[in-house]
C-alpha cells in the first residue's frame, strides 16, 4: 500500500515538477514573444510584451544581450525588423531584445504612458540573465529618442550589475535628469526631486546630430516634446557626455575640441573610449544612422 501511495504521489507531482523545470532560472532562452506583468494607474496585471531573437548557436555558447528601446510613436515589431536587417553581424552574435513601450511611448515626463518602465526593463534583464545561454554580465541597453531618454534613466537609477553598456541615440540628458548640479531620479510622479548616484563602471555612447530640430544639439527646450510645465529642456550634447564621464571617474576638463574626426563625425572620447560622444555634423533626428555596425560593435566589445 505504501508503494502504491508513493507511486500515485509521484504521478500527481510530475506535472508540477515539469512546470518548475520549464520556469527554472537555467532554462534555455528561445526566440519568441514574452511578457512581464505590471500594474499601474492605467492597467491591472497588464502583460507587457518584449520580442527576442536568438542567433543560431550550435555550440551552446553564452551570448551577450542587446535590448533596443524604440522612439515615441514606434513599436517593437517594426523596429525589430529594421534593426535586424541593418545589423547582420550582431544578429549572428547577440541575443536581440525589443520591448514595447505602453501606448507606443516610454514614461519620462509627460508621455501617454504612466507605466514604471525602469522596473519593466530591469525585470527583462533579470529574467534573461538567469537563462543558461545568456552572458549574465554583458547586457547593453540601446535607445533611440524617447527610448534613449529611458536608457539615460536606467543609467542614472539602475544598479543591476548585469548592464555593461548604454547607447543613447539623439537624446542626451534632459534637464530633469540632470539639473546642472546633480543627477536626479524620476520618482513615481515624474517630479525628479531625489538626487541619484549612477552606478560606476558602466560604458556609455551618445550619438547626436547638430541639426536636430526636435532635441537641440546645443541644449535648451525642445520645440515639440512636452513636459509638465511647457516643453522639455535638454542638456547640450557635449556637456551631457562630459557629465557622464565625470560620474564614471573622469577628473580632467571638458573636451573643447574633438579627440578625432572621421568624415562628418567628430568624436569626443573620455576614459579611453568608455564614455564617447559622436557629433554628427549636418544631421538631424536620424543621426544614429551615421554610426555603422562596425563602430557600434567596436564600442560594445571593447574590454575595460
Amino acid at each position: 500500500m505504501k508503494h502504491i501511495l508513493t507511486f500515485l504521489a509521484a504521478l500527481l507531482l510530475a506535472p508540477l515538477a515539469a512546470l518548475h523545470a520549464a520556469d527554472a532560472p537555467t532554462a534555455k532562452l528561445s526566440s519568441g514573444e514574452y511578457f512581464i506583468k505590471q500594474t499601474w494607474s492605467q492597467e491591472q496585471d497588464f502583460p507587457r510584451p518584449y520580442h527576442v531573437n536568438i542567433p543560431a548557436n550550435p555550440d551552446n555558447r553564452k551570448l551577450p544581450v542587446l535590448i533596443f528601446l524604440h522612439g515615441n510613436g514606434g513599436g517593437a515589431r517594426s523596429v525589430m525588423n529594421g534593426f535586424l536587417k541593418q545589423h547582420p553581424t550582431m544578429v549572428a552574435r547577440y541575443v536581440m531584445v525589443f520591448p514595447d513601450g505602453y501606448l507606443k511611448s516610454w514614461n519620462i515626463s509627460a508621455e501617454r504612458s504612466k507605466a514604471d518602465d525602469r522596473k519593466f526593463i530591469e525585470a527583462i534583464v533579470e529574467k534573461l540573465a538567469a537563462c543558461d545561454n545568456v552572458q549574465s554580465d554583458n547586457f547593453t541597453i540601446m535607445g533611440n529618442s524617447n527610448g534613449a531618454a529611458l536608457a539615460n534613466q536606467l543609467a542614472i537609477e539602475s544598479h543591476l550589475p548585469n548592464i555593461r553598456n548604454y547607447v543613447t541615440a539623439v537624446s542626451p540628458l534632459n534637464v530633469l535628469q540632470h539639473d546642472g548640479q546633480n543627477f536626479k531620479a524620476k520618482g513615481d510622479d515624474n517630479s525628479y526631486q531625489a538626487v541619484a548616484t549612477p552606478r560606476t563602471g558602466v560604458r556609455l555612447m551618445n550619438i547626436s546630430g547638430t541639426e536636430d530640430h526636435l532635441i537641440p544639439y546645443t541644449g535648451g527646450p525642445s520645440p515639440a516634446i512636452p513636459a509638465k510645465n511647457g516643453k522639455l529642456g535638454f542638456v547640450a550634447a557635449e556637456e551631457s557626455v562630459f557629465l557622464w564621464a565625470k560620474a564614471m571617474g573622469y577628473q580632467g576638463g571638458k573636451l573643447m575640441k574633438p579627440s578625432s574626426t572621421v568624415g562628418k563625425i567628430e568624436v569626443f572620447s573620455y576614459l579611453d573610449g568608455a564614455i564617447i560622444h559622436y557629433k554628427v555634423l549636418g544631421e538631424g533626428h536620424g543621426a544614429a544612422g551615421a554610426i555603422d555596425e562596425t563602430t557600434l560593435l567596436c564600442f560594445l566589445e571593447t574590454k575595460r
